[in-house]
C-alpha cells in the first residue's frame, strides 16, 4: 500500500487503534490492513479498536469475513474490536447475500464506537447532557 495516496490510515489514541479505510481494498490490500493492524495492537497494547468504513459503498464477502478474522484476533489479543460507518446499502447488501458479521461489534459513527469501547473498559461514560 505504498505510493499514492494512502488507502487505510491506522491512527493511535490513548489506549485505542482507530483504522479507517478510505477506499475500497483488493483482496492483498485488505489482508495487508489485516496484518498492519494486528502488529500495531501488539506494539501499542491497544485495549480496543475502532475500524471506521463509511467511505465505502461496497464490502464483498471477502472483505467481511476479513472483518470478523480481524475482531477474533484482537479479542484474543485482549482488544475489543466495533466497526463504524456501515453505510445502508452495505448493510443491506450483507444482510441480503446472508453474509454474517459474526460476533463483531457495530456501531453508527466514530463517537458511538468509541463510547462502546470506554464502556467495555469499565470506565464511567459521561452521559450527554441537554440541559448544559
Amino acid at each position: 500500500m505504498t505510493g499514492g495516496p494512502k488507502l487505510v490510515s491506522i491512527l493511535r489514541q490513548g489506549a485505542y487503534l482507530i483504522a479507517s479505510i478510505h477506499t475500497a481494498l483488493d483482496d492483498s490490500q485488505m489482508v495487508r490492513f489485516q496484518e498492519d493492524l494486528i502488529e500495531q495492537i501488539g506494539v501499542h497494547r491497544s485495549r480496543g479498536v475502532v475500524i471506521d468504513i463509511a467511505a465505502l459503498d461496497v464490502l464483498d464477502s471477502f472483505g467481511a469475513r476479513t472483518l470478523r478474522t480481524i475482531g477474533e484476533v484482537a479479542r484474543l489479543r485482549g482488544a475489543e474490536t466495533v466497526i463504524v460507518g456501515i453505510q445502508p446499502d452495505v448493510a443491506f447488501a450483507i444482510v441480503s447475500l446472508g453474509m454474517s458479521t459474526g460476533s463483531l461489534v457495530t456501531a453508527l459513527d466514530l463517537e458511538e464506537g468509541l463510547e462502546y469501547l470506554e464502556g467495555c473498559s469499565g470506565r464511567a461514560v459521561r452521559p450527554r447532557r441537554a440541559d448544559r
